[in-house]
């Protein structure tokens, strides 16, 4: 016997197996270590597992364990397996070398892994996949990994991971284990392509992590989702966390709800890539497992995250901030223009590099933000003296006000110039807010510079009159309504998101109205989407499933409620959906294959990019709106982190972007509009939306005026008492003159 300390942990080697133990418990358990997926020219994947054969102490906390492992097929693959300890936790290094070839064996993959010893469902433990398994996963597609209880593999490729790790947290004792890759070091893969079944390609380096509960038989699945399955007599010890190299994706539950397609059964997938059996061949991975014991989720999802965030967070892009936000807003200043009748904006799309428009098209928030963009706007131009900019700006929020209104106050969601009138559309919570928050904010820059506009906050007035009304009795608001005010979609995650424009509607007027609906659907938030980490259904055109959108919102409603009333309940939520949203960006970064020239991560990290909903894998820069209100929990907490995302955020978003003209975009600075790059291959349209240039025009306007600078850095040399004091932003939110 072996016995290797780990804090309060003991990793343990007896009879070829290993263990976790602490306390003398046993907590995690592999009797056969030495675990292989073989492919053979049945073009069907087998699995078989052996004991060590040999283990031995090597000196500095290290454990050299290892064999051999022979297939039916007369394969023969050799284990060399280092075990290093430390305080937190365990580095596994393997290297796996094919000694003999069987002629029927075509291709092979490993695991490490651990079976989880208090566990007998996944359901048992809650999870955490950053941007693609929050606890029991409730809140996810049919399809997703982890939905699914009955799937025996729940495995995801690491990059489709915002950061490649898995955290598996026991809801009987909080005991928790994390597997992590241990450098970020992705290669490209030899194969372009974006899905498979069972490939193999010598140069795929990429691993997935999960749980599994697998039965002693082999799956896989044929072109119509029959599954093949085969007795190995392999023993299974329960469910298990797992470091599967190279990567197998799945099983990925029910996809019927996606294609409509009836083949008699529940169709999954389970795809693979696997490396050649070539004599001389070898892998070569390290693993990260980190130890930990926690009462929530939360604080688990904290640690699980910073500590690998710490490990493998990608190098800052370096951007001249000054001139990505005058990029923007000259872009605006260039695409702004009247449409017919009085009809101010900006298109709703257009394909990059030439800025082709594709549609015209003007939405009252989300992804088309014309009153933030107006805005945006009026602030550059009275800041900077620029009269264009200040008059384009104005037009916008004059066009909303005179014309954006039901009769009942309701704001309307998207307009036509072609048809001119307004297209059929749902009252989006969150799309209305967007926009009301930004019409307010109009009316205060003006104000403050004795210019009255009583019809901007008069529209601004009706719209929350006419949601009070809506306002259910516990709180909550439902996610979209008829223009009638009838209730068009019952979930009521979204309620959070129109707290921010209440609270500062109620600064600027003094009705104590507007304070009271905002604190009520806080509360209802607090306990709902806090509590229940209940965070989904921001994104407008989406299913009603987690997103990171939500969390955002979260936070701009949580931090609003803490501004105004100070109370560290909102506090407490304001750090839960801000460590919750972080997870949501990928922070380190692999290689993308790009056949587009002109797309700036062709030749740029993926690192600042995010996912838009759970399980998807690629992204956007949305990420980008975040910068000042991370930056503001940072000089809220002292907790440096926070400023160290901020900046992370606030650089490599720009990763998209054409900032320095290199990409010869037609208009320097813009952003695509996002795509996928889990595969590894980056599959987009390669068009512009506003929200693109909103979100980063936003954050930056917000730090310059707040804390004197354009980039966090520059923030950074205003004196830490006036950074407080400053970061106090309701306490002359709405001074007039």
């Amino acid at each position: 016997m072996i016995r290797s300390g780990i804090g309060d942990h003991v990793l343990v080697f007896e009879n070829g197996g290993v263990t976790i133990e602490r306390d003398g418990e046993v907590l995690y358990f592999n009797r056969r270590p030495m675990y292989a997926f073989i492919k053979t020219t049945m073009a069907v994947t087998e699995f078989f597992d052996k004991a060590y054969e040999e283990i031995e102490e090597s000196g500095e906390g290290k454990v050299r364990a290892g064999g051999v492992l022979e297939t039916p097929n007369g394969s023969r693959l050799r284990f060399e397996d280092v075990y290093t300890t430390d305080e937190k936790g365990i580095n596994i290094a393997r290297t796996l070398s094919v000694l003999t070839k069987g002629t029927e064996d075509l291709g092979f993959a490993s695991k490490i892994s651990f079976v989880l010893a208090d566990a007998e469902t996944i359901r048992d433990y809650l999870c955490f996949a950053p941007a693609n398994w929050y606890r029991d996963n409730e809140y996810a597609r049919p399809y997703v990994v982890g939905f699914d209880p009955e799937c025996e593999y729940n495995w995801r490729k690491e990059t489709a991971l915002t950061l490649p790790l898995f955290a598996a947290q026991s809801k009987k004792s909080g005991e928790t284990i994390m597997f992590s890759r241990a450098k970020a070091d992705v290669t490209l893969p030899g194969r372009r392509m974006y899905h498979f079944t069972q490939a193999i390609d010598r140069e795929y380096t990429t691993a997935s992590i999960g749980l599994s509960k697998p039965e002693a038989r082999t799956i896989n699945y044929l072109y119509y989702g029959f599954p093949v399955r085969k007795d190995t007599g392999a023993v299974r010890d329960g469910v298990s966390i797992d470091y599967v190299y190279p990567a197998t994706d799945g099983q990925v539950g029910d996809r019927q709800q996606v294609y409509n397609v009836d083949y008699m059964m529940k169709t999954k997938t389970l795809n693979r890539v696997l490396h050649p059996m070539e004599e001389g061949f070898a892998d070569k991975y390290e693993v990260r497992v980190d130890l930990g014991s926690f009462d929530d989720f939360y604080p688990m999802m904290r640690w699980a995250w910073r500590s690998v965030y710490g490990r493998l967070r990608d190098k800052l892009f370096d951007v001249d901030q000054d001139l990505q936000y005058r990029n923007n807003i000259n872009a605006m200043k260039l695409l702004c223009r009247d449409y017919g009748d009085g009809a101010w904006g900006v298109p709703f799309s257009a394909f990059l590099p030439d800025m082709d428009v594709d549609s015209i098209s003007f939405q009252f928030g989300f992804v088309g933000q014309q009153p933030g963009i107006g805005y945006q706007l009026m602030d550059y131009g009275l800041r900077e003296d620029d009269s264009e900019a200040f008059e384009k700006g104005q037009h916008i929020i004059e066009f909303w006000v005179k014309n954006g209104a039901c009769g009942n106050g309701a704001p309307n969601g998207c307009y036509s110039p072609i048809i001119k009138d307004f297209e059929p559309y749902p009252i989006w919570l969150r799309m209305s807010a967007d926009g009301l928050e930004n019409i307010l904010d109009a009316y205060v820059l003006t104000r403050k510079k004795t210019e009255e506009h009583p019809d901007w906050l008069a529209f601004c007035e009706k719209a929350a009159r006419f949601f009070i009304g809506l306002q259910n009795g516990d709180g909550s608001f439902y996610r979209a309504y008829n223009a009638d005010g009838t209730m068009r979609m019952d979930s009521r995650a979204n309620t959070i998101s129109i707290v921010r424009f209440f609270v500062q509607l109620y600064l600027v007027t003094g009705n104590e109205e507007y304070k009271t609906a905002a604190v009520r659907a806080g509360e209802w938030s607090y306990d709902n989407v806090y509590k229940h980490m209940e965070y989904r259904g921001s994104t407008c055109d989406n299913t009603d499933v987690m997103d990171n959108e939500s969390g955002i919102y979260a936070m701009f409603g949580f931090l609003a409620l803490y501004d105004l009333t100070g109370e560290d309940k909102w506090l407490e939520a304001l750090l839960g959906a801000a460590d919750y949203t972080e997870t949501w960006t990928y922070s380190w970064t692999f290689p993308v294959y790009c056949n587009v020239p002109y797309s700036p991560l062709g030749k740029r990290s993926i690192s600042g990019q995010s996912p838009v909903v759970i399980g998807m894998g690629g992204g956007d820069m949305y990420m980008a709106a975040c910068a000042y209100i991370y930056y503001r929990i940072y000089v809220i907490t002292g907790d440096e982190h926070y400023r160290d995302y901020a900046e992370f955020i606030h650089n490599n978003t720009r990763n998209a972007n054409d900032v320095y003209g290199e990409f010869e975009y037609a208009v320097q600075g813009l952003s695509w509009e996002g795509g996928g790059f889990a595969d590894q291959v980056l599959n987009t349209l390669h068009h512009w939306l506003p929200w693109v240039t909103y979100v980063e025009l936003d954050p930056a306007s917000r730090l310059f005026n707040t804390f004197g600078a354009y980039d966090i850095a520059g923030c950074e040399k205003m004196p830490a008492e006036e950074r407080k004091a400053r970061n106090r932003i309701y306490d002359d939110y709405a001074v007039f003159k």
